[in-house]
């Protein structure tokens, strides 16, 4: 079992990108058990396969702090056929993430999300054409005036892709806005490298921006030239697997009692 969720292991914050990339170069193993369940634990409830808990690639027992999400996890490892697809238990790869890379080192993680702060996919605009700018503010504006409004970080904006410096206080201010559990760390980790925003992924899980509108924001450009020039299927594709792991984050935070944050 702990051969097939490699990926999740080490000492790098949870990338689903690369834990996708590493999952397809990963044999697919035959299913070795019969029912999965889920236990009480101590400090939350394990997942367990005929009455043995999971565990990471490790060999840490994964321990998950809700029933609802501990429930889904092993919904995952119920719905595998005659061989185990690690690309289809997104929920479990967050599940190792977390327990191998994250609980030890909250502060790490929440630090390299914040750097997103710094350069955030909001504040670099489009100068052109109307259409594009437009969609732009509609989509990325709310999410700066409520940044403003509510957190007190106030950014500066960008033509192109000339860097900006942020001040200080902004960044400062929406740092401190971020959760401090390890878990919802994780889930906006992965949403922020998702969407190349960690304002987006913070309005998220403060539930200023519901998940449909904050993925829409993330792909407004790449919608744009989809309209103008039409789908790339190889890229449409690549969609398709980001919004998996997008809404298994999602579903993260929903199950944490995050606020309403329904998926797309």
């Amino acid at each position: 079992m702990r051969e097939l969720f490699d990926d999740a292991a080490g000492k790098a914050p949870p990338d689903p990108r690369e834990a996708a990339r590493q999952s397809a170069r990963t044999p697919l193993r035959k299913r070795f058990y019969k029912e999965a369940a889920v236990a009480e634990a101590d400090g939350g409830f394990a997942v367990t396969l005929d009455g043995k808990p999971i565990r990471t690639p490790s060999g840490r027992q994964v321990v998950i702090p809700s029933r609802r999400l501990a429930d889904a996890v092993a919904s995952e490892w119920a719905a595998q056929g005659e061989t185990i697809d690690p690309m289809t238990m997104p929920l479990t790869r967050i599940a190792n993430s977390v327990v191998e890379g994250v609980v030890d080192r909250v502060d790490q993680v929440s630090d390299d999300l914040a750097k997103y702060f710094e350069s955030d996919l909001l504040f670099y605009r489009a100068g052109h054409p109307e259409g594009l700018v437009a969609r732009e503010a509609a989509h990325w504006d709310p999410v700066l005036f409520w940044a403003a409004e509510t957190l007190g970080a106030r950014f500066i904006l960008s033509e192109g892709i000339m860097h900006v410096e942020q001040p200080d206080a902004a960044v400062q201010a929406a740092r401190a806005a971020l959760p401090q559990d390890a878990w919802s760390v994780a889930a906006l980790h992965i949403v922020t490298t998702l969407t190349g925003s960690a304002l987006l992924a913070l309005a998220l899980a403060k539930g200023a921006r519901d998940a449909e509108l904050v993925w829409a924001a993330a792909h407004v450009d790449e919608d744009w030239n989809i309209e103008q020039w039409g789908v790339d299927e190889e890229a449409a594709a690549r969609r398709a697997r980001r919004l998996r792991d997008f809404e298994a984050a999602v579903a993260v935070l929903n199950a944490l009692n995050a606020p309403s944050v329904e998926g797309p």
